[in-house]
């Protein structure tokens, strides 16, 4: 599936440009960006009214953050990265709450497919750091059914926020707009590399 053009152009610079470091724990750390980036993130603050597709690209961020834990608690066991049962779990029950919410059930199953896709690309980008650098993988083990059900609620959130966000998401700007509001999540939440090109995919279908 492509990728919005505005939305990966925009988020490709914002990669190239900010500079980020990984805690031992995977959490992000901002470290000070300089330059055009600088300026343009600062412009960002500046008070906005915000677009109904803000509260989708919060809310895929916040799902994203939670692959981060969920790696930590497969890390070392023999839990795969791929789980096609709880995935078609998750894609069943998000169709039935669009559903009876009066939202399209098939278009929600594509764009939780991405969410999904997306969370393996933050999981196994996790993976690969851990084994080059020993010294960072996590020393501790979430609870993977106390996250599972961290994830279901930002689930019937996004649910929600997808079917509230319907005429903005079938407009002809859906894809600068849903670029603008990813950019300023990046600005609120300073993600890395890592997580940054994993939000691209998790965004890919959610314009029409």
């Amino acid at each position: 599936m492509r990728t919005p053009t505005p939305l990966r152009r925009v988020l490709t610079t914002v990669t190239a440009t900010a500079a980020v470091a990984l805690t031992a724990t995977g959490t992000a750390v901002a470290v000070p960006v300089s330059g055009a980036t600088a300026s343009t993130t600062a412009s960002l603050a500046a008070p906005r009214t915000l677009s109904a597709l803000h509260p989708v690209a919060s809310l895929a961020a916040e799902r994203l953050a939670t692959a981060d834990l969920v790696a930590a608690a497969k890390w070392g066991t023999d839990s795969p990265i791929d789980d096609p049962a709880r995935e078609q779990q998750v894609l069943d029950t998000v169709a039935a709450q669009a559903q009876s919410i009066g939202a399209d059930p098939d278009e929600v199953r594509r764009i939780f497919r991405d969410q999904i896709e997306a969370n393996k690309i933050v999981q196994r980008g996790l993976y690969q750091r851990w084994t080059a650098h020993p010294e960072q993988a996590p020393t501790t083990k979430p609870d993977l059914a106390v996250v599972r059900q961290t994830i279901n609620r930002i689930n019937t959130d996004l649910v929600q926020a997808l079917a509230d966000s319907t005429p903005e998401r079938t407009a002809p700007v859906c894809r600068p707009e849903l670029a603008l509001a990813a950019l300023r999540i990046h600005h609120e939440q300073h993600p890395d590399g890592l997580h940054t090109r994993a939000l691209v995919r998790a965004l890919a279908s959610v314009c029409r």
